[in-house]
């Protein structure tokens, strides 16, 4: 492979990274630990009561 594709490749492969990163995935919910579930579950049992 020449030295010119290499680079080529290289910087293409890390702008998709880049830009993958930044957009993020709206329709994946964020990620709630079992601790913070458990927490907020309290929080709002607390408020009902």
């Amino acid at each position: 492979m020449n030295r010119k594709k290499k680079i080529n490749q290289i910087l293409t492969k890390k702008s998709k990274k880049a830009n993958a990163r930044k957009s993020g995935n709206p329709s994946k919910p964020r990620y709630i630990s079992k601790a913070e579930r458990a927490r907020l579950e309290e929080a709002s049992s607390s408020d009902v009561s």
